[in-house]
């Protein structure tokens, strides 16, 4: 009979990449997870990860087994969850998905107080500056900013977060204040690599709202661009729950503000449409919901 070591063994090396990476996610020594393999494959009469020095690759019949292991691994999982939502409790792992920022800013600084309200669940925090696929990253939800596009999701907002324009101190006094969006347009410009939309300000404008900008320095992750106002570097729109510590204790200062529409960025939480959340996944969105709704 296979054991269930032998399947959680392989799951993890095939997701962490390596014997040792596997090892360490699992607590054991890399010799003692190769063994588990070599037995297993022993058992089976056949090969089911090809090594090489540089890589590991499935055979035919390991990707079929990896397959079967994930789903019974799953259903231990369900089990696990059904029995702990008998007790009202949630446990298990929740793996999360959210830009660095989202993670720094709004996701890391609630999680003790999760703990400590869920003892049984555990977490896993993974970070990523482009939306992923929930399947392929195995992330039970992910934290997003902004419109949402992909209809395979079920989606839950949080909150929403003011954009405003800011500057430190320190770059105002070197370059001047801009007193309207004209002179703003001739200042140096910090943005985004990507999305676009990202590059459009909130200020009125006689062809409809938001003033399109090119940046001079342009960034694809928030905190980097906020970290680079705060050096002086020059002039960025970024949301509240960014900078809200940089303005309160100014670091940063508000550029134009009474011109400043008030757009706002909604946050979400998203998830694969499923008859149900986990007892663990739905523990979690339902405190970020209470506790974001509260600071953002």
């Amino acid at each position: 009979m296979l054991s269930l070591e032998a399947l959680i063994g392989l799951v993890s090396i095939i997701d962490s990449g390596s014997f040792s990476a596997a090892a360490e996610r699992l607590g054991q020594s890399p010799s003692g997870v190769s063994r588990t393999i070599s037995r297993l494959e022993a058992q089976l009469g056949m090969t089911l990860i090809k090594r090489t020095t540089r890589r590991l690759s499935l055979t035919e019949e390991g990707e079929w087994l990896l397959a079967r292991a994930r789903k019974i691994l799953a259903e231990l999982q369900n089990t696990e969850d059904q029995l702990a939502a008998r007790l009202s409790q949630p446990s298990g792992l929740v793996r999360l998905n959210a830009a660095t920022p989202v993670l720094d800013h709004l996701i890391a600084p609630l999680t003790a107080d999760f703990l400590d309200a869920y003892p049984m669940v555990r977490l896993e925090l993974i970070s990523g500056e482009t939306v992923v696929d929930l399947i392929d990253e195995r992330a039970d939800l992910a934290i997003r900013i902004g419109p949402l596009a992909d209809s395979t999701l079920n989606a839950r907002q949080l909150g929403s977060s003011r954009l405003r324009v800011l500057a430190s101190p320190a770059y105002l006094a070197r370059h001047g204040t801009p007193a309207n969006t004209s002179e703003l347009l001739r200042h140096r410009i910090l943005g985004f690599t990507a999305p676009i939309s990202l590059n459009i300000w909130p200020f009125p404008q006689q062809t409809g709202d938001g003033l399109p900008v090119l940046p001079v320095i342009a960034a694809s992750s928030g905190e980097t661009l906020r970290h680079l106002a705060l050096t002086g570097a020059g002039v960025v729109c970024l949301a509240d729950f960014l900078t809200r510590q940089d303005v309160l204790s100014g670091n940063l200062v508000p550029v134009l503000e009474s011109e400043t529409l008030p757009w706002a960025q909604p946050v979400w939480a998203v998830f694969y449409k499923q008859e149900a959340l986990a007892t663990r996944v739905s523990a979690l969105v339902n405190f970020l919901a209470e506790r974001l709704s509260e600071q953002l």
